[in-house]
């Protein structure tokens, strides 16, 4: 029998805010590679999780969730998924089942409707479903608006279904050799996957709006005898959010650097001496420079 031809190709994740593609990728990876939160927004740039097969090769990329832009931020977040949407071979639309078609959901369509690529619907967070039949309307409803390759319930909390979707996207992908060597799990540059794991634990532990009005830089990064240094430093909008951030007595700037540096170590295997800084800039989400220095760059 003729040898099967070594397949390779991009993977887009787009959806919603809060369908579950940072979770997703991270579960593929079997990595902490982006940030996971329950608040919307949460992903703000696009990353890149990569899995190497005998058969083949998937680079999957994590986008921002669709949202309406407001501040040049958001615009770039959107800019992103297009550009996303332009330049992959397959498309992964997650949906959360737990929550009901609304206008974001026929936003989100029809993004993957212009896009015209091969598609996949992934219905996320089976797991929390009492009555699995509940998916036989949401997938006719989605049958009826598109003629998706797949329709693959998943569960990217509890991993059930993964493999089998990765094995009908290698089916689907163009023939090709690898893009990445078959041991690197992501494109992603430590410092960046540092700074986004403080800002995860920023989310996990602020209110409201804090969240939104705050970044992360990796500034320093720097290799000794016994352990990596890291200095990053946390953006906040106002004055009065600078308080909040430190906490009083400095038990939450305390507490968000202990919860990120244990993830850091497991990321690197080795331990971690992480310096936090919190820096008042006014209206960062508009500015330009500031959101170029924090790699959410302008498409």
């Amino acid at each position: 029998m003729p040898e099967t031809a070594y397949k390779s190709g991009f993977a887009a994740l787009i959806g919603r805010p809060n369908a579950g593609k940072s979770t997703l990728l991270n579960a593929l990876v079997g990595e902490h590679i982006a940030a996971v939160s329950s608040k919307p927004q949460t992903t703000r740039t696009s990353i890149k999780g990569i899995i190497t097969r005998p058969e083949g090769q998937i680079v999957f990329v994590d986008t921002p969730g669709i949202h309406k832009p407001g501040y040049t931020l958001n615009r770039r977040m959107m800019g992103l998924v297009a550009d996303a949407l332009a330049q992959v071979d397959i498309v992964l639309l997650m949906h959360d089942v737990t929550t009901s078609f609304g206008s974001g959901d026929r936003f989100t369509l029809d993004l993957v409707k212009q896009a015209a690529k091969p598609s996949f619907l992934l219905l996320n967070k089976i797991d929390r479903l009492k009555d699995k039949s509940a998916l036989l309307p949401i997938i006719d409803h989605y049958r009826k608006e598109y003629p998706f390759v797949e329709i693959i319930p998943v569960s990217a909390l509890k991993r059930e279904n993964l493999d089998r979707m990765v094995d009908l996207l290698i089916v689907h992908l163009p023939e090709g050799e690898r893009l990445y060597d078959s041991e690197i799990f992501t494109d992603e540059i430590e410092r960046n996957i540092a700074a986004e794991l403080v800002r995860e634990k920023i989310l996990e532990l602020t209110q409201q709006e804090l969240p939104f009005a705050t970044a992360v830089r990796t500034e320093k990064w720097e290799e000794v005898d016994d352990a990596t240094e890291i200095h990053c430093v946390i953006y906040v909008e106002r004055n009065s959010q600078k308080p909040i951030i430190i906490g009083r007595q400095g038990q939450m700037l305390k507490e968000i650097g202990t919860r990120a540096r244990r993830d850091i170590e497991k990321m690197l295997g080795r331990h971690v001496r992480l310096n936090l800084f919190v820096r008042v800039q006014d209206e960062w989400r508009n500015d330009p420079r500031l959101l170029d220095e924090l790699g959410i760059q302008e498409k």
